[in-house]
């Protein structure tokens, strides 16, 4: 079962906690605004990804703005509250997922080149729209993806970023399972 639900057909909360997900957790250092937390809650829905890690200063349903870009999707999407990322990390290793850092960085490979297996499990790490992913975290990550980028300014907005990412692991992680 590739567990795509098929254009025009829907899903209430139920059938998304019932239905096979992705096996990719969303861990959100320290973002700084609320919608784009949301976001990142519209982006887990639409991919029914396993759930969200909310960390450090990292507001939490019910915020306003949280609720204003998620649209009801924090309502059924998984979460869970952490003091900081790098205990999230941490919790998630021990329990073997792998982690990335979504992170510009000396050793990172391009995402266009990430291609992780069928069974693995994938926690991917969002960092501050200002400082990016804490150095902490990057020091304990197992890979760092970059998203090629041709701008002046080499960055793209973190729910933006996350909706991508998640495609990716898409391609991957359920339409070839």
């Amino acid at each position: 079962m590739s567990g795509v639900v098929k254009q025009g057909e829907r899903i209430d909360a139920e059938g998304y906690a019932q239905a096979p997900g992705l096996p990719v957790r969303l861990v959100l250092d320290n973002l700084r605004s609320g919608q784009n937390v949301g976001a990142c809650f519209r982006s887990g829905d639409a991919f029914r990804i396993d759930g969200l890690d909310l960390c450090g200063i990292t507001c939490h349903p019910p915020h306003r703005d949280i609720l204003k870009s998620a649209l009801g999707a924090s309502d059924h999407v998984p979460w869970r509250s952490y003091g900081s990322a790098l205990e999230a990390v941490q919790e998630l290793q021990r329990h073997g997922w792998k982690v990335a850092a979504i992170e510009q960085a000396e050793h990172s490979v391009a995402l266009n080149d990430w291609a992780p297996g069928p069974s693995e499990r994938w926690a991917l790490v969002l960092g501050n729209e200002v400082r990016g992913v804490s150095p902490e975290v990057m020091a304990v990550c197992d890979a760092a993806i970059e998203m090629p980028q041709y701008g002046v300014k080499q960055s793209i907005n973190v729910s933006v970023c996350a909706g991508i990412v998640l495609w990716q692991a898409a391609l991957h992680l359920r339409h070839k399972a």
